[in-house]
C-alpha cells in the first residue's frame, strides 16, 4: 500500500481448474487480500485482466459481472498474455483505494 492505494495481483491457488474456478479463486483471495488492508471490491479502481487465450473472455465476463454490483465495476484492461505457469488461465492485476 501506498498513499492509501493498493497495489496487488492475484493467481488461481488450484490452477488446475477452468476459467470460472480460477476467476471465483482470484476473486474470494482478492477480497481477503483487500479485506487486510482495509478496503473491499467496492474501492477498486482499476484492474488489468490477463488471460491465456481470449476463448475464455465470455465465461470470464459472466464471473465479473456476477462478483460485481451492477453499475459498480472499475475500469479494466483485458489482455492475451502468456503465463509464467501453463496451468494458469487468469491473472487479474488490481489497484485499490484503502482507508
Amino acid at each position: 500500500m501506498f498513499n492509501n492505494i493498493g497495489h496487488f495481483v492475484e493467481v488461481a491457488e488450484d490452477p488446475n481448474t477452468d476459467i470460472e474456478s480460477q476467476a471465483a479463486q482470484i476473486f474470494a483471495q482478492a477480497e481477503a487480500t483487500m479485506a487486510q488492508i482495509n478496503s473491499d471490491k467496492t474501492k477498486i479502481l482499476s484492474v488489468t485482466i490477463y488471460l491465456t487465450d481470449f476463448a475464455y473472455l465470455d465465461a470470464f465476463n459472466q464471473a465479473w459481472d456476477a462478483w460485481l454490483k451492477e453499475g459498480t465495476a472499475p475500469s479494466r484492461a483485458c489482455v492475451q498474455a502468456q503465463l509464467a505457469d501453463p496451468a494458469y488461465k487468469i491473472e487479474i492485476c488490481f489497484v485499490v483505494a484503502c482507508q
